[in-house]
């Protein structure tokens, strides 16, 4: 037995120091060597698992598992992060070896049978975009940041909102309503029977004082009130290619109800925006002066340029039992007729303003204006409004006050945040870490 105990001790003794021991009969074994560092383990342990990795495939260099040894010796709780990472590699690499492999097993073609091997399988192609590897920027909104931002915005907004104010105010508008004043007093309870009765006169005459000097080029506006444009069956009532090209006269699809005449023959320009132009006309004097209209380039230049045709000319139109609007002169050319053109660009919302003209004098403070127009468009039937505006402008365009303080609320708002940020800070401050992980 104690024979049996020392062969085995022997056994023990020269696995761990790699050594033959050879021992006498009645000699005592040696002590065992101590065992190595656990530094020095652990480095061999991940070197064996580094050149295990790289016979996978997993990519990894010769002598980078040493490296990996050297680097983490002392630092244990980076081994299992170190060796997570080879394996995804390693599975990575075999996955692609595996694709390349039955791409080109066959005949050697990468191409066709490469790509349908890898579309069996469910791993995605390895690329920096899709494994979210691309450079990015990752701000972090400290308190001093965020208080800053807010800060410059209010200083910019303000400022610009102010700006715009100022010159909206500068803007002088008269406006006149005058559908319901240019009614006849014993027609107020019918206006309907009134509008459409074409032997009651439509003309009427309107005074309007100057508020405060008025340089030119004046605008003269008509505005109209509930009249919904952008009613989709509304819009959709035109033909584009019929407008453009007089070859086209014949396509009248779209056009729908007013598309053709009673006996078949094509309306130009069909559809129901053209046979709802507006046929209101004004016109002004001051005292014995005339005051001219110029109603020349009131249309976008791109509209009559590629909109409307030099070659189109209109045709029956207006012709049928009902008439909806204004007549255009049969002899000039539908890029010619702006009024037509002005109108048939369609408004967004159901109160809008249209240009009619521009008068070209200057009109002076408690200045008196006559204004004779022709009532003749009909909103009574829906409950519309007409309004006349004369109006001037600015850099910033007409008047409108919108802009400007939308600019001064959002930029008060952000002073408001601002100094509440502030003041939250001081009173609770955050502390603020940015200390990076290495991976």
């Amino acid at each position: 037995m104690e024979g049996c105990s020392s062969q085995v001790w022997q056994r023990q003794i020269s696995s761990y120091a790699f050594l033959p021991v050879n021992l006498k009969q009645g000699e005592a074994p040696p002590p065992p060597p101590p065992p190595p560092p656990a530094a020095t383990l652990r480095a061999s342990n991940l070197a064996r698992r580094g050149r295990l990795f790289q016979r996978r495939g997993s990519g990894l260099r010769r002598g980078q598992a040493a490296v990996f040894a050297a680097r983490f010796v002392g630092r244990p709780e980076r081994e299992e992060e170190v060796l997570v990472g080879a394996r995804r590699t390693g599975r990575r690499r075999l996955a692609a070896m595996s694709n390349h492999a039955a791409g080109t097993s066959n005949g050697g073609s990468a191409d066709g049978d490469g790509a349908a091997a890898r579309r069996n399988t469910k791993m995605p192609k390895y690329s920096k975009f899709t494994q979210q590897e691309l450079p990015a920027c990752k701000p972090i909104l400290t308190p001093k940041w965020v208080v800053s931002v807010f800060f410059l915005v209010g200083i910019i907004f303000v400022p610009v909102g102010v700006v715009s104010l100022l010159a909206a105010r500068d803007v002088v508008e008269i406006i006149d309503r005058y559908d319901d004043a240019c009614v006849p007093d014993n027609m107020t309870d019918n206006k309907l029977a009134y509008i459409q009765n074409p032997n009651i006169s439509k003309n009427c005459t309107r005074t309007l004082t100057v508020t405060e000097d008025m340089n030119q080029p004046i605008f003269v506006y008509y505005q109209l009130d509930n009249f919904y444009q952008n009613h989709r069956r509304y819009v959709k009532s035109r033909n584009d290619g019929q407008l453009r090209d007089a070859a086209k006269a014949n396509q009248t699809s779209s056009c729908e109800p007013e598309k053709t005449t009673a006996d078949g023959k094509p309306i130009v320009p069909c559809g129901l925006i053209a046979w709802s132009l507006f046929n209101d006309t004004y016109s002004f004097t001051r005292g014995n002066e005339s005051l001219p209209v110029d109603k020349k380039d009131i249309s976008w230049k791109s509209d009559r340029e590629h909109k409307f045709g030099k070659n189109v000319y209109p045709s029956n139109f207006q012709n049928g039992a009902l008439k909806g609007g204004g007549m255009l002169d049969p002899s000039a050319p539908l890029s010619e007729q702006e009024d037509l053109i002005v109108w048939m660009r369609t408004a967004a919302l159901p109160t809008f303003r249209k240009l009619y003209g521009r008068i070209y004098i200057d009109l002076k403070k408690n200045d008196t204006i006559t204004v004779r127009l022709s009532n003749n468009y009909n909103t009574y039937n829906f409950g519309g409004k007409k309004k006349l505006v004369l109006s001037t402008a600015t850099w910033l365009g007409g008047k409108n006050d919108f802009l400007g303080f939308a600019y001064v609320i959002v930029g008060g708002l952000c002073f408001f945040l601002a100094f509440a940020f502030t003041l939250l800070y001081f009173i609770k401050p955050r502390l603020v870490t940015n200390e990076l992980m290495s991976p």
